[in-house]
């Protein structure tokens, strides 16, 4: 199918070559993952095709993504929040654990499941991430505590085909090396404190990358890579509160430092010369 995402694709290879190694139980588990995207997989003599969608209505009306570093306390808190101020919403609550917390202190119909450390922390999103079953996907950071409702706000952006990433951070940029926080609304990158997504957006983005085993400027490539598909990332003020982010204040300063530089060149070896991007360079071509 032309329209099938990159991403679905990217798993349909590699569980050919899972059963090519006669790897049935890994190939069975990206199938699952295909499926939990909305796909399917149809095994002929010819070899595997992707059939597309199932038709099926979606059991979830957003879907929110949690990871633990450490502080499970703080996941819990912010899932209590959002079920306090969404009682009607049919919400799917996705934990990756890198910490071995107690399982029984998640929510029944969580979905949590551990994910070694060392894979690092954009691969421990795209963990969760693969399971997103909603057309709405949220991804929140255990500092931020919604005190309203922040679901139909972000609905409602997302429902404008122009926007492809939406939160209540927002920053710009004018060289591509400093970013400022900005109110927006259009801004040049969401920060991964709370992102929200139409789930095909970020399908088709190809998720995090798993490049970025630390969390900073993960958030600046995904958008980006969004952002050059043609969409916007637009800020929308939403009720929440920012508590204390827990990896960056108890990182120290000079380890804190080393990864965050290794994770902005990274970001600058795909996007330094990527101006076009800017909400900046667009209001200097609309200027007289």
């Amino acid at each position: 199918m032309a329209d099938v995402p990159e991403e679905v694709l990217r798993l349909a290879r590699e569980r050919d070559e899972r059963r090519r190694a006669r790897d049935f139980a890994g190939a069975d588990q990206l199938r699952d993952r295909i499926r939990e995207l909305g796909y399917d997989i149809e095994d002929k003599p010819s070899g595997s095709e992707v059939i597309g969608t199932r038709g099926e209505p979606p059991r979830f009306d957003v879907s929110i993504h949690w990871i633990v570093e450490g502080w499970p306390q703080d996941v819990l808190r912010g899932i209590e929040a959002f079920r306090r101020h969404h009682p009607d919403e049919r919400l799917q609550m996705v934990v990756i654990d890198t910490t071995r917390a107690d399982p029984a202190m998640w929510p029944h119909d969580a979905e949590a499941s551990h994910c070694e450390p060392e894979l690092g922390w954009a691969a421990a999103r795209n963990a969760g991430l693969g399971r997103a079953a909603a057309p709405i996907v949220v991804v929140v950071d255990g500092s931020v505590e919604p005190v309203g409702d922040v679901l139909t706000p972000l609905r409602e952006v997302l429902s404008e085909p122009a926007v492809g990433v939406a939160g209540p951070f927002g920053l710009v940029t004018k060289d591509l090396r400093d970013f400022q926080e900005s109110e927006g609304p259009e801004v040049d990158a969401i920060e991964g404190y709370l992102m929200a997504f139409r789930r095909e957006v970020l399908i088709e983005a190809g998720l995090f990358d798993e490049g970025f085993r630390f969390y900073r400027a993960a958030d600046l490539d995904l958008s980006f890579r969004i952002k050059d598909r043609g969409l916007q990332a637009r800020v929308v003020a939403l009720p929440v509160i920012r508590h204390e982010h827990r990896i960056w204040a108890t990182t120290p300063e000079g380890e804190r430092e080393r990864l965050s530089k290794r994770n902005f060149y990274r970001f600058l070896d795909r996007w330094r010369d990527r101006f076009d991007l800017c909400v900046a360079s667009k209001r200097n071509q609309t200027e007289p």
